[in-house]
């Protein structure tokens, strides 16, 4: 058979082979039809479909009129918002149903050129309700529960669109758009914790609740545009940004009636700023029956969060619940209010996320689920028949599965597993709690769509399946990983590892030049059974030219629970550059790696720890691609820092800042740092500071800059580029 050429143009597709199957699964308030975002052309270039579940069949319901988002039409905000949430999807990328009555089905779609709304049983046209501009963007457009009304923020100011009357009302004043904004989010909130909105309804639509963020304390960072031929105000940005041991913005909370012409009730709560450390992080919002306002609210050191609840009539709150831990208490989107009265609370306190019931005063009943597993989200509750659904890692921390169970505080209870087909499942539960939509994949499978019964998990509608295998997995040779597990060296943790190995019909058995591609940082896990880790293409590149890959997920990364993600406690650098030891170690005692031909790859906190690796241990370590990588602490934000690191203290953040080791770095050693020069996230600085090191202690270093690019590179010509040159590197230095 003639050798295929695995080319380095093939490593930058998007989207990813298999990874073209319908995202954004979303039933109709009466169930009949699922719709979702799909290119039938298999790009990133997304449309709306509908698939009608009596008839069985898909067809397209919206077109963006505009061509829709492209890289090139969206404001200076929402390339942003997409950085914050690694968003790489063009056309529609988001989309939400109106829920008036059952009969009617409108879905209304935020676009470059505004917010649409279209009629999916008669108009063929969208009609346009909200027109937006580049210089006045449309952010964060979202219906009200009663599908009557439409908030969005402008010009950092939020407001109304009545869609019966068609008319719309500014409900928030006295924002400059540049430190004081209203209903927009904070960089660290959509950043570090998870929170992309600064607004949320009430539940009978007649109130919001909003942020209102005042940033004007916090120095400004500033970004120049290197590459532009332009210079003033075009070719910068600047940023509050908030260092670790800093100031983070002041952040209130506002209650407004939705039909204006109210004044804001302002909650007696100021979060950030100089305002005292125990109320230092808005964390979630909800609103519970009654319009009862509840807000977690975390202490600047992240080991105390409160539950608070407020009057929106009077602003006064009391609190309802704390939650406290000796490492970290971490947020989640669990709380979930009951109709009934009382709700379900997701902790930790056990060492794993698990489920409790509250009644409505605050008082615990007991624990819903246990075990030495952990809860990820809750899909569903069905009140009637008292039940939970939620996904977790019972079936083991590489696979995410459905399971269903009595909604009851008695810690014994039997969850029942409802997904089929070991990997991972990505789910959404219809209205009425009859069947779900089930995303599944694994290493063996792309991901195929599927609609269930919620009562077993029967497959009841195939929406979407790809053929196997997929045309250009078999061309290019692509294989799935071999699972292993093994020992850290405390002598009793388990550690998942990924092995990729070489063809051995071309390049002979092991051992082989190894490259481990390492991130190692909290709240990620590298090591899943998950398509996304057979279509790794660099990785799958790297195999094709002979070079073996692993991959390891140490003490301190995500799914295994606060016990072992909590080892990275003050041991940034340490625990985890260690477990990586181990695992190369491993990788020589099976024969499968060449001593002395060892490199390591990451980027953002896996490029601090490749950097790190790299320093630390010479003699095992040849080379490193170090991508964007945070090389001190104290240089990078407050929430994600001070969580694992504490405030800075001198000793602790200098022993693990990377500039710390390169004395170690031996003139055998080869070290490639790579970074976008307007990174926001991880500034250019970062790399700056450690190529100061480097000359300093007369160490040699390569350097690949990207001056118009951010935290990863976009642009089709850069990512080749920049792969390009990395394997060139890792084919001469390994």
């Amino acid at each position: 058979m003639e050798d295929v050429i695995f080319k380095v143009e093939d490593i930058v597709q998007a989207p990813l082979p298999g990874y073209v199957a319908p995202t954004a699964v979303s039933f109709s308030p009466d169930d009949s039809l699922i719709t979702y975002l799909f290119s039938p052309e298999g790009n990133l270039n997304r449309r709306v479909y509908a698939f009608d579940v009596n008839k069985g069949e898909s067809s397209l319901v919206f077109s963006p009129p505009d061509g829709g988002v492209d890289e090139s039409n969206i404001s200076p905000e929402e390339k942003l918002r997409r950085e914050r949430l690694r968003e790489r999807g063009l056309g529609v990328t988001r989309y939400e149903w109106v829920k008036t009555n059952l009969k009617i089905k409108f879905i209304v779609v935020p676009l470059p050129a505004g917010v649409y709304m279209k009629d999916l049983c008669s108009s063929p046209n969208p009609e346009l309700i909200v027109p937006s501009s580049p210089t006045s963007p449309i952010i964060d457009p979202r219906l009200s529960p009663n599908g009557l009304l439409l908030a969005y923020v402008k010009d950092s100011e939020l407001h109304v669109l009545n869609l019966l009357k068609n008319q719309t009302q500014q409900l928030t004043n006295g924002a400059n758009g540049s430190t004081l904004t209203h209903g927009l989010a904070e960089y660290i909130a959509q950043e570090e914790m998870d929170r992309r909105n600064g607004y949320w309804w009430s539940l009978d639509s007649k109130f919001i609740a909003y942020t209102e963020v005042d940033s004007s304390q916090i120095p400004l960072f500033r970004i120049m545009h290197q590459g532009k031929s332009s210079v003033g105000a075009d070719a910068q940005e600047d940023h509050a940004y908030p260092f670790a041991g800093a100031l983070n913005s002041t952040v209130r909370l506002g209650v407004v009636s939705s039909s204006g012409g109210g004044k804001t009730t302002w909650m007696d709560l100021v979060c950030g700023g100089r305002a005292n450390n125990e109320n230092e992080y808005l964390g979630r919002v909800n609103w519970m029956p009654g319009n009862v306002l509840t807000v977690q609210v975390l202490n600047r050191s992240q080991r105390k969060l409160k539950i608070m609840t407020f009057d929106v009539k009077t602003g006064q709150g009391k609190i309802f619940l704390t939650e406290e831990s000796d490492t970290w208490v971490t947020l989640h989107d669990c709380f979930t209010p009951l109709e009934s009265g009382g709700f379900i609370w997701a902790s930790e306190r056990t060492g794993f996320r698990h489920l409790y019931l509250y009644n409505s005063d605050g008082t615990c009943l007991g624990g819903v689920t246990s075990g030495e597993w952990m809860v990820e989200q809750i899909a569903g509750v069905n009140e009637s028949m008292s039940l939970v659904y939620f996904t977790a890692t019972l079936d083991g921390p590489l696979e995410t599965h459905l399971y269903c169970t009595k909604l009851e505080a008695k810690d014994a209870s039997r969850s029942l597993r409802l997904t089929h087909g070991k990997g991972k499942h990505i789910v959404v539960l219809d209205h009425q709690m009859k069947n779900f939509v089930d995303v599944h994949d694994s290493v063996d499978s792309p991901p195929r769509v599927t609609l269930c019964s919620l009562s077993d998990g029967t497959v009841l509608k195939i929406l979407y399946e790809q053929t196997s295998p997929l045309p250009l997995v078999k061309q290019l040779q692509l294989e799935a990983p071999e699972f292993v597990q093994i020992q850290a060296n405390d002598g009793k943790t388990t550690l998942y590892g990924a092995v990729y190995k070489p063809d051995s019909a071309k390049f002979g058995p092991p051992p082989y030049k190894t490259m481990i591609n390492v991130y190692g940082g909290p709240s990620v896990q590298l090591v899943q059974d998950s398509w996304i880790n057979t279509v790794d293409m660099r990785t799958q590149y790297l195999r094709s030219r002979g070079v073996l890959v692993f991959k390891l997920d140490n003490r301190g990364t995500a799914r295994r629970g606060l016990k072992f993600e909590s080892w990275i406690k003050h041991s940034c650098g340490n625990v985890d550059a260690e477990d990586q030891v181990t695992g190369a170690k491993w990788l020589i005692h099976h024969g499968l790696a060449k001593p002395d031909h060892i490199g390591v790859y990451g980027w953002s906190y896996g490029g601090y720890l490749s950097a790190t690796l790299l320093a630390k241990y010479p003699e095992i370590f040849r080379c490193a691609v170090s991508g964007a990588p945070v090389t001190s602490w104290d240089g990078y934000d407050t929430f994600y820092t001070e969580k694992y690191m504490d405030l800075p203290d001198d000793e602790r953040y200098v022993k693990s800042a990377v500039m710390e080791h390169v004395g170690k770095l031996r003139e055998e050693q080869k070290l490639m740092l790579v970074h976008g020069m307007m990174d926001e996230n991880v500034h250019f600085r970062h790399t700056g500071r450690l190529v100061n090191a480097l000359v300093e202690a007369g160490k040699r270093y390569e350097l690949l800059i990207f001056p118009d690019e951010r935290h990863m590179p976009r642009k089709v010509k850069d990512r080749v580029y920049m792969e390009q040159r990395i394997w060139e590197f890792i084919d001469k230095s390994l």
